[in-house]
């Protein structure tokens, strides 16, 4: 049986050590998160969620994406977090809830995408966890698992090597997007960024 509060208090204490100065470790972020956001295929009106949102970076994006009959919500579980997201005034582009990605309070076929920056690696338990978003998004919709850096560039800048069983590598990631819902339709890792999008299945 899984211990959720196991799993939460360490995602918590890792970013909560690392809110304050998040932003100004990787200021150069911007261009790729809205680059990524446009890469979803919003249109105005479209309802998105930003899934481990952290200090909100790419809430901006997405409320000029789909403009301001738009419904953008950034959820994440880690308070610290958030409140770095509000003095970055980053609450005025978005909803911010402070809320598990694993188990969310929202109806289900409710949004039309999920944007999830540096999340998958964050997941205790990832083809339920990405079952969780699937519910939350109406068939046809879409997912986008970025991350301002690929693999290979993270795991030197890490002191790491790539390993096999890497939830990221193409051979693992598309078969456990598809037990989970989803249809992957592209998949880029470069050094500059990692980006896999999926589609809702019915």
């Amino acid at each position: 049986m899984r211990n959720m509060s196991d799993d939460h208090t360490h995602v918590q204490e890792f970013f909560t050590a690392r809110a304050a100065d998040w932003d100004s470790r990787f200021p150069d972020d911007g261009p790729a998160y809205a680059a990524a956001v446009a890469g979803l295929g919003l249109r105005e009106g479209d309802r998105v969620l930003d899934a481990g949102c952290g200090t909100g970076r790419a809430l901006p994006p997405l409320r000029t994406a789909v403009g301001p009959s738009g419904v953008v919500v950034g959820a994440d579980l880690t308070p610290a977090m958030l409140q770095a997201a509000v003095r970055a005034g980053r609450d005025r582009d978005g909803h911010l809830l402070l809320a598990d990605v694993t188990a969310l309070p929202l109806r289900s076929r409710s949004l039309d995408a999920v944007f999830a920056a540096g999340l998958i690696a964050h997941l205790p338990h990832p083809a339920d966890d990405l079952r969780e978003l699937a519910r939350v998004v109406r068939p046809g919709g879409v997912l986008s698992l970025f991350h301002p850096i690929g693999r290979a560039a993270l795991a030197a800048r890490q002191g790491r090597r790539i390993t096999p069983d890497d939830l990221r590598a193409e051979p693992n990631l598309r078969p456990l997007l598809e037990r989970s819902g989803w249809r992957m339709t592209s998949y880029v890792d470069e050094d500059a960024r990692f980006l896999a999008l999926a589609v809702r299945e019915d």
